[in-house]
C-alpha cells in the first residue's frame, strides 16, 4: 500500500502537469525558438542565433518602451498600493459601512479594461467632464489635452490604472486588517497608541503578508499593461505611451510582421517580470521573517 503511495500522486497529477506542458512549456519553448530566427510574416524565415536579442541593446525604441513601461509600473505600484491602503484603513475603522463599502470599492475592478478606457477616453477629451469641471469651478487653466500631449498622457493611463485597482489592493489590505490579532489591537489602544502611531508600530508591521500580495500582483499587472494604453492612445502621442506589450504588438502585428522580433521582445518582457517580480518577492518575504 506504502510504494502505490507515490503513483497515486503521479496520477492525480497528471492532469495538472500535462496542461502545464501543453499550455504553458510547449509555447515558452516555441517563442524561444522563433526568437532565434528572422522569421516574418509568410516567411518561415532562417536561424540567425542571438541576433535579435544583440539588437535589443541598440534598439531605441525598445529602450524607449522599456523606460515607459518601468516609470509606469513604478507609479501604478506606488499610488494605486497607498490609496489601496487608506481606503482599507477607512474601512476596518467603520464597521457599519465596512460591507457595502468593500463593494463598492471592487465595483471598477469589475469593468473590463477596454470598456473603462472608452468611458475615461470620454472623461479626459478636451471637452469632456473632467475639463468642464475644471471650467465651472473658475479653473480654465488647469485644462488640458490630457491624452493628447506627450506629458500626460502617460500618466492619465496611470490615473486610470489606479482608479481601476486600488479596489483590488484594497480588498487584500482590508483581509490583512481583518486578521490583525483583536487583542494586539486593543493593548495598543490600552498602551494609548492610536492614529498614526498605532499605524506605524502595529498595524502595518502586520501587514506584512497582505503589502506581498498586493505589491508583487500590481507589479506583474502594470508591466504587462496593454488594453488601457492600445484603447486609450493606440501608443501616441509621438510614442509616450508605447509600453513593451504595445511594441510586441507592433512588431508583430504591424507593417513589419516580425514574429522573431516580436517573440525576442516577449522574452525581454519575460526576463522583467521575473527579475522584478522575484526581488520584489525575496525582499518582502525577508521583510515578512524578522517582524
Amino acid at each position: 500500500m506504502i510504494h502505490r503511495k507515490p503513483l497515486i500522486a503521479v496520477a492525480f497529477m497528471a492532469p495538472a502537469l500535462a496542461m502545464y506542458l501543453v499550455l504553458i512549456l510547449y509555447p515558452l519553448v516555441q517563442g524561444l525558438v522563433l526568437s532565434a530566427t528572422d522569421s516574418k510574416i509568410g516567411n518561415a524565415g532562417n536561424f540567425v542565433g542571438a541576433k535579435n536579442y544583440v539588437a535589443l541593446g541598440s534598439d531605441s525604441d525598445v529602450m524607449r518602451a522599456l523606460g515607459i513601461t518601468l516609470a509606469y509600473a513604478a507609479v501604478v505600484v506606488v499610488v494605486q498600493n497607498v490609496v489601496g491602503l487608506v481606503l482599507a484603513r477607512a474601512l476596518y475603522m467603520r464597521p457599519r459601512i465596512r460591507q457595502l463599502g468593500s463593494t463598492l470599492i471592487l465595483v471598477p475592478t469589475l469593468m473590463s479594461a477596454v470598456m473603462a478606457a472608452f468611458v475615461w477616453n470620454s472623461l479626459l477629451a478636451p471637452d469632456g467632464a473632467i475639463n468642464s469641471l475644471l471650467r465651472s469651478l473658475g479653473l480654465s487653466t488647469l485644462t488640458h489635452v490630457w491624452l493628447g500631449d506627450p506629458s500626460t498622457a502617460l500618466w492619465a493611463i496611470a490615473l486610470v490604472n489606479i482608479w481601476m485597482f486600488s479596489g483590488y489592493s484594497a480588498a487584500i489590505f482590508l483581509a490583512g486588517y481583518m486578521n490583525l490579532p483583536a487583542e494586539l489591537i486593543d493593548a495598543s489602544s490600552v498602551d494609548g497608541a492610536a492614529g498614526w502611531r498605532r499605524f506605524v508600530s502595529v498595524e502595518w508591521p502586520l501587514l506584512a503578508p497582505a503589502t506581498t500580495v498586493a505589491v508583487t500582483l500590481s507589479l506583474l499587472g502594470s508591466l504587462k499593461v496593454f488594453e488601457l494604453p492600445f484603447v486609450m492612445t493606440n501608443g501616441g502621442p509621438a510614442g509616450s505611451t508605447t509600453t513593451l506589450t504595445m511594441l510586441i504588438f507592433a512588431k508583430i502585428f504591424g507593417g513589419q510582421g516580425s514574429f522573431a522580433y516580436g517573440a525576442t521582445i516577449a522574452f525581454l518582457l519575460l526576463v522583467l517580470v521575473l527579475l522584478f517580480g522575484g526581488i520584489t518577492q525575496s525582499f518582502l518575504r525577508r521583510r515578512e521573517e524578522r517582524i
